[in-house]
């Protein structure tokens, strides 16, 4: 398909793209500037309107109010066009279980009108891009869940997409699992705008180019990975693991810091002004022996909760 003349360097715009349910707003008039050959992360914990917008993107749900375009279509003037330039791998694995791997694409590429021989070219090549050759004429029923994502992907990349939706595409695997994937979406980086949707806040810093961290709807932050985190200059963590730690100073720490959250045989502390001193006498003068202690960067846990006050809930 010839695409429309873009005249800037962007995928993908919105205008104030909105989707509101009866009084409330799940996406409140987001803008957005993606740009050609950018892997992009929406990041935000469950229910702040990643897989809304995504799915106004896709125009598989219409804005209320707003638009965007996509390579250079307008998402409500010209859906079919806009359809033309993507694919999405959705949240939920979209795979026929009772067909093998290679079933499920030369079936995908059929569904979007490519031609046999030109589907078998593109799934051989796929196949061997997402790791699956050993056991590509396998029913995929018997696959991990890992290896269905991989598939799900591979089914999304069938028509050789400019623009690309990957949304949770690691949700409920385990970290081995999510790691490959991350290997495999690192190979399509450059060829492919990658719009990725996650709350796995550290799958957001080591795939993405940029992160828009979302929450309520509302774009809160939006920046590399690298620009976030130096923008909340001062926040800190300290992990400590202590002998003795009583529960009255661990709640007394709860009401001097923003996050302290316990772990084993220790605590985690998470402030902007983070007083070591204080902390660690603190936490003597309650009878605790402090056994180590690790200082840590700033992390995108922290750019949320600086920015909203409240832990990221994973």
């Amino acid at each position: 398909m010839n695409y429309v003349t873009i005249e800037n360097n962007y995928s993908i715009q919105t205008f104030d793209l909105t989707k509101k349910y009866k009084d409330q707003n799940a996406v409140n008039g987001i803008n957005l500037a993606i740009k050609r050959g950018e892997v992009f992360s929406l990041l935000g914990p469950n229910g702040a309107g990643k897989t809304t917008t995504i799915h106004m993107l896709c125009c598989l749900l219409k804005p209320t109010a707003g638009t965007a375009t996509i390579m250079g279509y307008d998402i409500k003037k010209n859906p079919s066009a806009v359809k033309e330039v993507i694919d999405i791998s959705p949240q939920e694995t979209a795979i026929a279980g009772h067909l093998t791997a290679w079933e499920n694409l030369m079936l995908m590429g059929g569904i979007n009108g490519l031609k046999k021989e030109e589907t078998k070219k593109r799934a051989k090549e796929l196949i061997e891009l997402m790791g699956l050759a050993e056991r590509a004429n396998e029913q995929v029923q018997n696959f991990s869940g890992g290896m269905q994502r991989r598939l799900s992907i591979a089914m999304a990349l069938i028509s050789d997409p400019p623009v690309l939706f990957l949304d949770e595409p690691t949700l409920g695997l385990d970290p081995q699992a999510r790691r490959a994937i991350w290997k495999h979406i690192e190979h399509l980086k450059e060829k492919k705008t990658i719009i990725l949707t996650t709350h796995y806040l550290e799958e957001a810093d080591a795939l993405a180019d940029r992160v828009a961290i979302i929450s309520e709807g509302n774009i809160i932050a939006i920046g590399t990975p690298k620009e976030l985190k130096n923008d909340i200059y001062g926040m800190r963590t300290v992990v400590i693991k202590a002998q003795k730690l009583s529960s009255t100073c661990i709640e007394g720490l709860k009401e001097m810091y923003l996050s302290v959250r316990e772990i084993d045989d220790g605590i985690e502390i998470k402030a902007r002004e983070l007083n070591f001193d204080e902390i660690v006498d603190y936490i003597r003068s309650s009878g605790a022996k402090i056994e180590w202690f690790s200082m840590e960067e700033p992390s995108l846990d922290d750019v949320f909760l600086s920015l909203t006050g409240k832990e990221m809930i994973k």
